[in-house]
């Protein structure tokens, strides 16, 4: 597979999505506070990294592919912070949008000893404005030309409204674009005409309503979705267990994990669709796409705190 990696270079991958600011808080814990029965984190320091669709525009730029982004930031400061977190890794940001009546989503994880403690939120998830919405079409029709692939990123922050997501997908396809999605929400005919779906086992259980327990019932779930929403092609990651693809007319596909120690699986997801979108349009199949893509993610998941892995990373999880 390492000759797929080699070709990530010449692909140019177009990002449309949920960007935000994660935010880590790093410390300690050692004592109870006396005000309430929580505990103290003596802070020791902090970082900030590009999230949600950011963290799949990063991972697409760390594996060395031009990457474009499309989505909306707020107007003020932290609309600013956001768009040179991308101008330094030398993103295009003119597909960014300020929308002034929004602002800039930022998730803050407080770190204590490695343990997640606390996530606090700063967002608004109501529905983007059809202004908002033409422009982000606007936007991805001037360089869908240019592009080898169209990822989604749907975090449910309010960009990416069933309307737009089918005039997307509709337009990627009369320009012969592969769209990957990594999905939101329990409505998954929004994605309908996309080439990939991306759930996890949570987000596949909620969608088709039904409880996944065993491999048996995730690929009950997975077929259902395949045969009652429409869906082209699904990729269900697992967890422990791998992932699973399903594709029209063939049995699925189960890969086992690669993972040798978990220890954060935020942002993992965004590694399996950047790998996999990446993959494919570099010439690879879906099943060796997502054989690379399960590689991917058994390496990020080893790793604490919104991340990303390198292709030197990659080609050494192969050997």
């Amino acid at each position: 597979m390492k000759h797929w990696i080699d070709r990530f270079q010449n692909c140019h991958i177009l990002v449309i999505g949920d960007c935000m600011i994660d935010e880590y808080v790093w410390g300690k814990v050692d004592r109870i506070s006396p005000e309430a029965p929580v505990p103290v984190v003596e802070v020791k320091r902090d970082n900030a990294t590009l999230g949600g669709a950011g963290n799949v525009v990063n991972n697409l730029a760390v594996l060395k592919a031009s990457v474009s982004i499309i989505g909306t930031i707020g107007s003020g400061m932290n609309g600013k912070r956001l768009r040179e977190m991308f101008q330094a890794i030398e993103v295009n940001t003119d597909g960014l949008i300020e929308d002034n009546t929004r602002s800039t989503t930022i998730k803050t994880r407080i770190m204590a000893s490695e343990q997640h403690v606390l996530r606090i939120d700063r967002e608004n998830v109501n529905p983007v404005s059809n202004k908002i919405a033409d422009a982000v079409l606007r936007n991805v029709r001037d360089r869908i030309e240019d592009v080898d692939m169209v990822i989604i990123s749907d975090y449910g922050k309010g960009l990416l409204t069933p309307m737009l997501l089918q005039s997307l997908i509709t337009l990627a396809a009369s320009h012969k674009k592969q769209v990957l999605v990594d999905p939101k929400g329990y409505n998954y005919e929004k994605y309908q005409g996309a080439s990939l779906i991306t759930p996890n086992q949570k987000e596949a259980a909620q969608a088709s309503n039904m409880d996944i327990a065993d491999m048996s019932s995730l690929i009950c779930a997975g077929q259902n979705l395949i045969e009652n929403v429409g869906l082209e092609r699904l990729l269900i990651t697992c967890g422990k267990d791998g992932m699973v693809l399903f594709e029209p007319n063939t049995q699925p596909y189960h890969i086992e994990t690669r993972a040798k120690q978990v220890f954060d699986v935020s942002g993992a997801g965004d590694t399996v669709v950047s790998v996999m979108g990446l993959t494919l349009a570099a010439g690879a199949t879906y099943p060796q796409a997502a054989s690379l893509a399960n590689s991917a993610a058994g390496i990020v998941v080893g790793k604490v705190g919104t991340a990303t892995i390198s292709q030197e990373e990659l080609q050494n999880a192969l050997v």
